[in-house]
């Protein structure tokens, strides 16, 4: 499957339904299981390639103040909230992190406290195997590596956010008045 055909398909899992996470997680798996099984296969490699290049430093300094801290598995629901946002949205926030600010409902989390997670995104291709063939999805005999983040900054430094992460730091360390 290629970059066009993946993001297609998240396109048309959050075509209506508001957009709701789980729902286009939801429809994404109805989507992916239509196809032939060695599409869900090249989706789930995709997916694996995506994840692996959004697994940067300073994207989980984004997430951990949006979200209020993010482990290991807080960052990779984020990302799979990343990719229920769209291709340009993702894009975007791996380039630019601290775009994530100019989000509707990011600068709205700042006063609700909302959190931003789609585990049930990242098991899409997982699902819609199972669902198409009945059997598991098979071991990824190529496994992509994620990058090795040395470059950590101390996510609770409030004047690393703030160089790190303007915008965001402005939302999240000193969040705005109701």
């Amino acid at each position: 499957m290629r970059t066009d055909e993946f993001w297609q398909l998240i396109d048309s899992a959050r075509a209506g339904g508001g957009g709701e996470p789980a729902a286009v997680a939801a429809r994404a798996v109805a989507l992916l299981a239509e196809r032939d099984p060695e599409e869900i296969v090249g989706y789930a490699h995709h997916q694996q390639r995506v994840l692996a290049a959004s697994y940067k430093v300073d994207l989980w300094g984004a997430a951990y103040l949006i979200n209020g801290g993010a482990s290991d598995d807080g960052f990779e629901h984020f990302r799979g909230w990343l990719m229920t946002q769209g291709r340009a949205v993702f894009a975007r926030a791996v380039a630019e992190p601290d775009s994530l600010a100019e989000l509707p409902q990011v600068r709205a989390a700042a006063l609700s406290g909302e959190e931003f997670e789609c585990e049930d995104m990242l098991a899409v291709p997982w699902e819609a195997y199972r669902k198409a063939t009945a059997a598991d999805l098979p071991a990824d005999r190529e496994p992509v590596r994620a990058p090795d983040l040395n470059d950590f900054w101390d996510f609770d430094d409030e004047d690393e956010a703030r160089r790190h992460l303007p915008k965001l730091a402005a939302l999240f360390v000193e969040p705005p008045e109701e």
